[in-house]
């Protein structure tokens, strides 16, 4: 009886000594990287570029050296299809992916499991000091501000998305002021932020509704030459559909947990060089 109960004892021991080495050896698995295979677009600063100028490569290369591993890109352009030809595209029968990890999707994303936010940033009205907006220091009176000082102004608004429904409550959709820039263009390479950014320092328009990331960027290739202002458009409490605020997360797999938990580690390690690299890239950044 007793060496029954004995047996039984020592086969549970070595049943949980199995067990756990299955489950540190998981855990070591998931720490030992030895390429760090990244999901980017080739042509869409200050995000990612085939030149690795973006801050989604400066981010990549510090997360590659915390993990003691190579840096490998899949490059595509982020539109339609971006997750399906990156993330989830199998290499042949190998059970591995083309790359397994996205470093700029929204918290709120539903094709891929998210990490926890790295920042927060909103759209922005942007214009060019010494037009005769210097004295607009809120966004919400944009409207009042130009009927009364600025009757001509002519104002850039993607035809995709928060930016218009923001000029439609501030009146300023009629041909008379909205000049329209195609949200995505059909040359990939085109970036419509970046060119309404352009527009505003040309003197062909005098403010705009631009992603905040895009025009703080842009905005600051002209450090020295010309000053522009960005103003933090907030959300409007009262309608749901009026936001311009959003949380940025890191994009894996679903079901990849250890993954998805070792870039979690990374985010929270790093936090103060991530905002570092987002600041010397000119992202507004919400707290």
């Amino acid at each position: 009886m007793i060496r029954q109960h004995i047996g039984i004892s020592m086969k549970q021991i070595l049943l949980s000594a199995v067990l756990l080495a299955g489950f540190f050896n998981m855990a070591n698995a998931a720490e030992k990287v030895e390429t760090l295979k990244v999901c980017a677009d080739p042509f869409m600063l200050p995000f990612s570029n085939n030149e690795e100028n973006g801050y989604e490569n400066r981010i990549a290369e510090l997360f590659a050296e915390k993990l003691g591993a190579d840096l490998q890109y899949t490059w595509f352009p982020q539109r339609l299809g971006f997750i399906r030809n990156t993330l989830k595209k199998e290499e042949g029968t190998s059970g591995k992916y083309a790359c397994d990890l996205v470093i700029t999707v929204p918290s709120s994303f539903e094709l891929a499991a998210t990490t926890k936010p790295y920042y927060t940033t909103s759209y922005v009205l942007v214009y060019k000091k010494g037009i005769g907006l210097d004295d607009l220091t809120d966004p919400q009176m944009f409207s009042e501000f130009v009927k009364e000082h600025k009757p001509g102004v002519k104002f850039g608004v993607s035809d995709r998305g928060p930016g218009q429904l923001w000029a439609m409550n501030q009146g300023m959709m009629s041909s008379e002021h909205m000049v329209p820039y195609q949200g995505q263009p059909g040359d990939a390479k085109v970036h419509p932020g970046q060119r309404m950014i352009e527009d505003i320092a040309a003197g062909k328009i005098d403010a705009a509704v631009i992603w905040g990331p895009t025009a703080g960027y842009y905005a600051k290739q002209y450090k020295g030459q010309q000053e522009f202002v960005l103003l933090p458009i907030p959300d409007d409490k009262s309608n749901r559909e009026m936001k311009y605020t959003y949380s940025i997360s890191m994009a894996v797999r679903y079901g990849e947990k250890e993954w998805k938990e070792t870039i979690n580690k990374l985010i929270d390690e790093n936090s103060e060089a991530i905002d570092k690299i987002l600041t010397d890239y000119g992202i507004p950044l919400v707290k």
